[in-house]
């Protein structure tokens, strides 16, 4: 059997459990969830953009695209001190993953990369995971990563295989999968997933999850973000995800990827709270803590701390 067969298989199968009744759905991935998992944990990651805007890439929901004229001003590649104060404000308020990101295409040798090696190195040396993403890289690029310390590597797919061209054109769906590759050679671990409200039809999101469960093992940390549309980029009136949709989403992921860390990610702000219960039920075991997602709001930690001792939720501090 080919893998495109095998692959068309999946994405029926993931299609199938999608669009399941709700409640169905939800019970079925909290029974699976409940299986692998300690429900009553929650993982927190802070991301801080150490670099900011201008990215030669054309994606369609991005603020930091040089392409659209959002409000995001640009920004130079941050100095190590401060980046590693941030990750101590971050460890502080309860995070154990300090994540950071650069808009690049990709990464490039030279002085900029062997600071962010750097931060890389700091970070581990404060006790938290580390994570970054930086666009497209070489093997021996992940290679020093690994080398520095790095325990994730981000790279999102974005969205399913048919809708890709819609929303990006600078860069092919198989250039990302080739970086994933490159990821798991090196032994780093892979923080992969995608974007939900970009036009997409059902399908399109089967397509995702079904290419993040196909891989080889599937991502160990699994972000599932909800647009949040930007003044000034070509999404910015898309139409609004209803919040059943990310519901579903997240409960497929679980499902598909029993043993992944699902983070509920960006769009947060834009869920009332019984919504992102439903998610934690449905088996989000994981979001992103602080006020910014690079540059998008995020809930603040004290809007975050109070629906946790609503729902019984702790942070997995220290916890791995």
């Amino acid at each position: 059997m080919s893998a495109t067969v095998t692959l068309a298989s999946a994405v029926e199968r993931a299609l199938e459990v999608l669009e399941r009744p709700l409640l169905e759905l939800v019970f079925e991935a909290a029974r699976v969830h409940r299986a692998h998992h300690d429900p009553a944990r929650v993982q927190c990651s802070q991301l801080l953009s150490i670099k900011t805007g201008g990215c030669p890439e054309d994606c369609g929901y991005c603020s930091q695209s040089a392409h659209h004229k959002s409000p995001v001003a640009r920004a130079p590649l941050m100095q190590v001190g401060d980046v590693l104060a941030a990750a101590r404000a971050a460890k502080a308020n309860g995070s154990d993953r300090f994540c950071m990101g650069a808009a690049w295409r990709q990464v490039s040798d030279g002085p900029e990369f062997e600071r962010v090696l750097e931060m890389v190195r700091g970070v581990k040396a404060l006790g938290l995971e580390s994570c970054v993403t930086l666009g497209m890289l070489e093997p021996h690029q992940a290679e020093r990563l690994r080398e520095a310390g790095l325990d994730y590597y981000n790279h999102n797919l974005d969205t399913g295989r048919s809708h890709y061209g819609e929303i990006v054109s600078t860069r092919g769906y198989d250039e990302r999968l080739d970086t994933l590759a490159v990821v798991r050679a090196a032994g780093i671990h892979v923080c992969c997933g995608g974007i939900l409200g970009l036009g997409e039809t059902r399908r399109a999101r089967a397509e995702l999850l079904a290419e993040l469960a196909a891989q080889c093992p599937p991502p160990e940390s699994v972000p599932i973000n909800a647009l949040v549309a930007v003044e000034g980029t070509p999404l910015e009136r898309a139409e609004p995800l209803d919040w059943s949709e990310l519901v579903r989403a997240v409960a497929t992921a679980r499902i598909l990827m029993p043993t992944s860390v699902v983070r509920l990610s960006a769009g947060r702000t834009q869920l009332h709270e019984a919504a992102q219960a439903l998610c934690f039920l449905a088996g989000a075991n994981s979001i992103f803590v602080g006020d910014e997602l690079l540059t998008t709001p995020n809930p603040t930690p004290a809007s975050d701390a109070a629906l946790f001792e609503k729902l019984g939720l702790r942070a997995a501090t220290g916890e791995r």
